[in-house]
């Protein structure tokens, strides 16, 4: 659920989110961690709810498979936008409607309208879009129209069929409503501007006054020029003849989806939303909560009390952040002076209102501790360390009694007390992983002063979406400032299902888009359609597709390549890595305040839209993705396995002219070997820029067929999607143990077959098996002296005309090589 500008995009891309809502726009930017929530509305003629699509921005790669081309035109008819030119399908290998469609929509970027337009440095993505905007500020000086003397108004504003409706205010002769009013220009079905100040009532709501604009005479604004500024105008009664008091301000404007106004503004295409859910249209920036590691020493304790004074206690250490709680080992130490000597880690968020909690606690019984003492410390008083220098020093706190602690008492001095040691640190160098590192849109370290300087400009325009609940032109940009080229963008598509002010239901997934900076080219507009997939239960679907254009621009050429020879993860990461245990734990615990912070805003981004960003169940079991890896492998391996059948091809003289060229080439390599590595690398350069005709055209996408989703069977599925740990009947349960255990069986007997291979090698010369080891020394000291009393040229060339040797020399049967080092000992005949 987040579109973000994470800290190699999050703060150029900081693994945030944008939500879009058909036909609203936003284009508010942040330094910081940011979530863009956009959203609009289409009416949908054959149905009464009103559906949101919420589209999510948060910032993989392989090897391309050939490109199939087919040529499809369907794309210009979606929306409003004018007509593409030719479009074609790309898709390596894949299902043609799970493919991607490249564009070419008629985008100000390559129409050359720079100079033209004022809005095309920041909008040249996108179509502009015109509307016609609608300032509702205050009034003053109404009229009295209850007989009661008091007066709720409100202010209707109407173009044609469309109307807009402020909030009423109780009781106010002069009302401040400061409202903003957008039209679609292309929908506007009347040339006449109504506004009309009304008394709301229980009955008919009465009439107070009205302003009429003619749509030809409001003046055009243009950004960045500045805002228009609102005036005074005396209200009319029904027959257009000015009444004795009540004054409106307003600013009535034409405009582009540029205007500042826009974000905030009531769209006509929301026209059947509640005043009170039309918060949830507007489109929305959410800061994600700026995350750090906490680091607790627990080293030792003195002077404990316990309850019972007879025995030796068994101590340890719960320390506890929010939900976050962990605990040491027991102290080998069974006195009153124990030591444990431990590192326990924690994520903190800004800003640091929560509290530390750390008791020391005593194990009387088995399931029952006893709380000895307690301490709390407020998490802002905790030292930031911001380099990989010494941790700071550690600190003795006295404990308090638990009914002190609760209540939060102040504990005055006392001449003895029980003490901890502990060493507490805000490590601010580290970046904390809440996402993937495989598809991360921010590698930046918490703190600031730690920071990539930017290396450019992500720009990405969502031009519509086809085959949803409604079809729909968006034509939104947005901007990123990157610091990293290899980080990840993800555009989220949702179903809002809160528009009409149902809080109890979750919304839905449609899909989702994910694209890595590094393998767009810079300066270079990229218009494709991208489908989004969906995998559930029931299979994968296809919900639609997001058009979009994105365009990465380099403004440090320099600090950009500088950037692929540094480690992707910040210094601290390396010189004090945590351990993989621990980073699961972090992650996890990442992930679940950012959902718990953002779903606290107003209106609230949802947990199911941030954990869906973020793949929370991305480090689960599941079989698809097993067998996904694995032909991952086997691709890699099959071109190793391609090379070594051209090799046993050369040897095998199947074609007698490449064989000689291979003698040719090898002969003169060996008789001037300082030419092996030019050649090495000549010939590495031709391969390149031979492959430079056939690179990739499209960016990357979601490829159905890699992650093994078109054929996957329901049962993997539905265990994929099932509740950890497992809410199934026991039959399927134990149905799918067999099944694992079927295939961890062979992963096992792969594993066992390496390492297998590994102790052999190492048996050599371990004289695990005496006499091989004797023989290999032997024949090593033959070899040593041959090699010795021999040249190079000599020894080189007679081992390549051995392998090369023709096939009626050759023998079926295994070489004496291969037939030695099989015969080596391994430890599986150790193995139970």
């Amino acid at each position: 659920m987040r579109v973000e500008d994470k800290g190699g995009l999050r703060e150029a891309i900081r693994g945030k989110i944008v939500e879009i809502n058909t036909n609203n726009n936003n284009n508010k930017f942040d330094d910081q961690e940011y979530y863009y929530n956009k959203e609009s509305h289409e009416k949908n003629k054959k149905k009464n709810k009103e559906k949101e699509v919420r589209t999510f921005y948060s910032l993989g790669t392989g090897a391309e498979k050939p490109v199939f081309v087919e040529t499809r035109s369907d794309f210009a008819k979606a929306g409003s936008a004018p007509a593409a030119t030719v479009m074609q399908m790309q898709f390596p290998g894949q299902k043609p409607e799970y493919g991607v469609v490249e564009t070419r929509p008629p985008l100000a970027a390559r129409m050359g309208y720079w100079g033209r337009d004022k809005t095309a440095s920041t909008y040249d993505l996108v179509e502009q879009m015109n509307f016609l905007y609608v300032s509702v500020v205050k009034a003053k000086d109404l009229p009295v129209m209850d007989i009661s003397g008091s007066l709720d108004p409100y202010v209707e504003v109407k173009v044609g069929n469309y109307k807009g409706v402020t909030k009423h205010l109780e009781k106010n002769q002069n009302p401040f409503w400061n409202s903003v009013f957008a039209f679609s220009k292309e929908r506007l079905q009347s040339n006449l501007i109504e506004i009309t100040v009304k008394d709301k009532d229980f009955g008919k709501d009465d009439f107070v006054g009205k302003v009429l604009f003619d749509v030809a005479e409001v003046p055009q604004r243009v950004p960045p020029d500045s805002p228009l500024a609102p005036q005074w105008y005396k209200l009319v009664d029904k027959k257009g003849q000015k009444i004795n008091q009540g004054e409106i301000m307003l600013a009535v404007w034409m405009g582009t989806q540029a205007d500042e106004s826009f974000p905030e503004a009531w769209h006509s295409d929301a026209h059947s939303v509640s005043q009170h859910n039309l918060a949830n249209t507007r489109s929305k920036v959410y800061f994600s909560p700026k995350l750090y590691y906490l680091r607790a020493h627990i080293i030792s304790a003195q002077d404990l009390v316990p309850s019972d004074k007879g025995r030796h206690p068994d101590t340890f250490v719960k320390v506890q952040l929010g939900h976050q709680v962990r605990v040491t080992r027991p102290s080998p130490m069974k006195h009153i002076n124990p030591e444990w000597n431990e590192e326990l880690m924690f994520v903190a968020s800004e800003p640091f209102d929560e509290y530390i909690v750390i008791s020391v606690e005593d194990r009387v019984g088995p399931g029952k501790d006893e709380v000895i003492g307690r301490i709390i410390i407020p998490v802002r008083e905790v030292p930031q360390r911001i380099e990989t220098s010494k941790l700071p020093d550690a600190r003795w706190f006295a404990l308090q009694r638990p009914s002190m602690a609760e209540e939060g008492e102040k504990k005055k001095e006392a001449k003895f007390a029980s003490r901890i040691l502990i060493r507490l640190c805000l490590d601010s160098g580290y970046h904390v992983l809440d996402e993937s590192t495989h598809f991360s849109s921010d590698l930046q370290p918490s703190s600031k002063h730690l920071r990539k300087p930017c290396i450019g400009i992500l720009e990405v325009g969502i031009l519509s979406a086809r085959n949803l609940h409604s079809a729909s032109p968006l034509d939104e940009q947005y901007t990123w400032e990157v610091h990293d080229p290899c980080t990840v963008i993800t555009i989220g598509v949702f179903d809002n299902c809160h528009i009409n002010g149902n809080h109890d239901v979750r919304d839905q997934r449609i899909g989702k888009v994910r694209i890595r900076l590094s393998t767009l080219e810079t300066d270079k507009i990229y218009t494709h359609s991208y489908p989004l997939l969906v995998l559930s239960p029931s299979g994968l679907k296809k919900h639609g597709e997001l058009h979009l254009a994105i365009r990465f621009t380099c403004t440090a050429w320099v600090n950009m390549m500088a950037q692929y020879s540094k480690p992707l993860l910040p210094k601290m990461h390396y010189v004090q890595p945590i351990s993989v245990r621990h980073i699961d734990w972090l992650r996890h615990q990442a992930m679940q305040i950012v959902a718990a912070k953002l779903s606290r805003a107003e209106p609230p981004l949802r947990r199911e839209i941030v954990e869906y960003m973020l793949d929370v169940d991305y480090h689960m079991w599941s079989l698809r993705r097993s067998k996904a890896n694995f032909h991952r492998i086997m691709s890699l391996l099959s071109g190793i396995s391609y090379v070594c059948r051209w090799f046993d091809g050369i040897c095998c003289w199947k074609n007698p002219l490449t064989t000689i060229l291979v003698h040719v080439l090898f002969l003169i390599l060996v008789c001037y070997p300082e030419l092996i590595l030019p050649t090495i690398f000549l010939y590495l350069f031709v391969i390149g820029l031979w492959n430079y005709r056939f690179r990739p055209r499209v960016p990357p996408h979601m490829d159905a067929r890699l992650s093994q989703a078109e054929n996957t069977h329901p049962d993997e599925l539905d265990e994929e999607f099932d509740t950890f740990p497992t809410s199934r009947p026991s039959d399927i349960v134990r149905m799918r143990y067999d099944r694992l255990r079927s295939v961890a069986g062979r992963v096992q007997t792969v594993i066992g077959d390496m390492a297998t291979q590994g102790e052999r090698a190492l048996s050599i010369l371990s004289w695990r098996d005496p006499r091989a080891t004797a023989i290999f020394i032997i024949f090593s000291l033959i070899w040593a002296v041959f090699l010795y009393v021999t040249p190079f040229q000599v020894v080189a060339m007679l081992i390549g005309l051995y392998v090369l040797r023709h096939p009626r020399f050759r023998s079926r049967m295994p070489s004496v090589p291969v037939n030695f080092f099989k015969r080596l000992p391994a430890r599986s005949d150790s193995l139970l």
